[in-house]
């Protein structure tokens, strides 16, 4: 055999084989990051840090409770975003998308439960915002793995996620009949503060994830 159809024949064998590899590979991946974002729901951090109360002020006696702010935080959404920055963007899609499908016919892996009556859920606008925050943030990962795209990223992907949840939320609400201090005091307690810790979380989460990307990139797109 001459080595002219010798050479095309060994690069057909080396590409099926990867063509084999990399999908069983990949689709590893995308499973464990959906075990993360599953377990990333049912972790609750006890924030508390020191505030000015509203009433310092006035004539009202403050305990030092009064300036002191405490609130659970759920890692997701950093964690959505560490994913996002593994995984890139269009793995990371899949892993939210399984997770997502996973919830609502299968078994209950949102935080309050799933099933398809979850839709109803005030919260689970921040859940469908996993999938344009991913693409967004994703595109400026794609790019390059610069200061200022994973600082981006990371503004870009959280906010998505907190205004499509809160749109989502009033929606919701509407239809519920809720009133408009339900509506604003849900907000506070599932956004406001949290908002900038998922900013913080989620770059330095996407800082660690650049790395794990570069060592995966064999695998990855």
């Amino acid at each position: 055999m001459s080595q002219d159809i010798l050479i095309p024949k060994m690069k057909r064998i080396d590409r099926n084989k990867r063509r084999i590899k990399i999908p069983l590979i990949n689709l590893a991946a995308i499973f464990f990051c959906t075990l993360i974002i599953i377990g990333s729901t049912f972790i609750n951090f006890d924030i508390k840090h020191y505030i000015i109360p509203s009433g310092i002020f006035s004539n009202k006696g403050l305990s030092a409770d009064d300036f002191v702010y405490s609130f659970f935080l759920i890692p997701q959404i950093p964690v959505i975003m560490f994913v996002c920055s593994v995984l890139g963007r269009k793995l990371s899609l899949t892993s939210i998308m399984l997770y997502i499908t996973i919830g609502l016919f299968l078994a209950p892996v949102f935080g309050l439960g799933g099933g398809i009556k979850y839709l109803a859920q005030y919260g689970f606008g921040y859940i469908l915002a996993y999938i344009p925050a991913v693409m967004i943030a994703g595109r400026f990962l794609s790019n390059k793995y610069s200061f200022k795209n994973m600082i981006l990223a990371a503004i870009t992907g959280v906010l998505t996620i907190h205004i499509l949840g809160i749109l989502y939320m009033i929606v919701i609400a509407l239809i519920k009949h809720a009133g408009g201090t339900f509506i604003s005091g849900w907000i506070e307690a599932q956004s406001g503060l949290k908002i900038i810790y998922d900013l913080i979380a989620s770059f330095v989460l996407i800082l660690i994830g650049k790395y794990l990307h570069k060592g995966l990139t064999f695998i990855i797109d």
